[in-house]
């Protein structure tokens, strides 16, 4: 198995570097290597210039506004964004609900809602957990009741990311309770401008407001907002997640706050020795720097039998769990670094224009914040208890 790049993917490579250097906003990229939320306004705007090169969904068909990339080209698309800064492509529209419009929605659906993902028009969320919902999906409750041309939609959603900027959701109802609870589910859109609908914010440990609930009352939906079959959404659903879950590799952002950490290391003291130099802070350096090489390792497989045309199977839940936890071992052991100076939580010290009191080191602005934000990552996609369920049924055969 050859996990080297061909002379045309690392042409590639080159040509995806000198974009980002031309295109990349200095004070974007400060956001992204503090850790630091963007705005939406940061995001439009990323959006717009790639979208301009054809990059914002690169891997979709070309008969759709993409470039058809295979695997690889949209690892080293990812990689190449994650190691320079890049504000991560929002991914509820081009990358979660565009591959289920393209391989069960209409044309009349795919001709509409797929051109306007590029140009900004709309801006979507999801609509998956339920309060007593969330890794038991099939469990939801939001009903759907059909009534002439429409479904009259009541219930309720949370952890709803970015729904406080969206205009659209993609949303999971039961439309039927009968059978097994997987069998009643549909998969359907849904204006959020519509009467009826409540979005209420829920403010994260680290003070930042990311995740919302909503709240569907008697909200009236066009039958023709219904994606595939009616009852058959759980199918979509499990599709969808399959495409989330192989993005959580993320190692060239990983390398990059292991660099970090590693700087950071260099200049804080512990018994007046640099704390690079304590034997169990390098330790458990050397433990995640292993583990993140393994990771690397196994993507790189993964992409590799994929372009062999082998589809994955326990890997991508495997890249999932990995991938998660090396963020939060990356997290805590920067905290921990920090000792008391990581009490402080003042994000806006990070951002231009700050005029309060100077936090030192910098890294100390965020560190705790980003540590309990961070907590998230092995939750959603799938929680990592069940990712492992997974993959013991798949290892085993069972």
């Amino acid at each position: 198995m050859d996990l080297n790049f061909t002379k045309e993917q690392k042409n590639f490579q080159m040509e995806v570097r000198s974009f980002l250097n031309e295109n990349l906003e200095p004070q974007v990229v400060e956001k992204v290597k503090n850790g630091i939320p963007i705005t939406k306004e940061d995001s439009e705007k990323w959006h717009e210039k790639l979208n301009e090169k054809g990059w914002l969904a690169g891997t979709w068909p070309k008969e759709y506004g993409g470039q058809d990339w295979d695997v690889v080209e949209k690892f080293i698309f990812e990689e190449e964004c994650g190691s320079s800064g890049a504000p991560r492509i929002v991914p509820f529209g081009v990358g979660m609900l565009a591959p289920v419009l393209m391989k069960f929605g209409s044309k009349e659906q795919r001709d509409y809602w797929l051109p306007r993902m590029l140009t900004g028009e709309d801006w979507w969320c999801q609509g998956y957990s339920e309060p007593g919902s969330g890794s038991d999906l099939a469990s939801l409750k939001t009903s759907a009741v059909r009534e002439g041309d429409h479904y009259i939609v009541n219930g309720q959603k949370t952890w709803t990311t970015f729904a406080q900027h969206a205009n659209m959701i993609f949303c999971l109802v039961r439309t039927s309770n009968e059978g097994k609870p997987q069998e009643g589910i549909s998969f359907i859109l849904i204006d959020m401008n519509s009467p009826g609908i409540e979005v209420r914010p829920i403010i994260t440990l680290d003070g930042s407001h990311e995740v919302n609930e909503i709240f569907f009352s008697d909200v009236k939906v066009p039958v023709t907002n219904l994606v595939g079959e009616e009852n058959k959404g759980w199918t979509y659903a499990k599709y969808l997640l399959t495409h989330e879950r192989t993005g959580n590799a993320n190692v060239a952002i990983s390398k990059r706050k292991i660099q970090k950490l590693k700087n950071l290391a260099g200049d804080a003291k512990k018994n007046e020795q640099p704390l690079s130099n304590d034997p169990m802070f390098a330790s458990r350096l050397a433990q995640i720097e292993i583990d993140l090489q393994n990771l690397e390792i196994t993507n790189l497989r993964t992409l590799a039998s994929v372009e062999n045309g082998e589809a994955p199977g326990a890997e991508s839940s495997i890249i999932k769990i990995l991938g998660s936890e090396i963020e939060q071992d990356i997290d805590n052991l920067t905290r921990k670094s920090l000792g008391k100076r990581a009490f402080v939580n003042e994000p806006e010290a990070l951002s231009a224009g700050y005029n309060g009191a100077e936090v030192f080191p910098k890294a100390a602005a965020y560190a705790s914040g980003k540590y309990f934000n961070h907590r998230k990552k092995s939750i959603y996609a799938g929680s990592n208890e069940i990712q492992k369920n997974i993959i013991t049924k798949l290892m085993l055969n069972l």
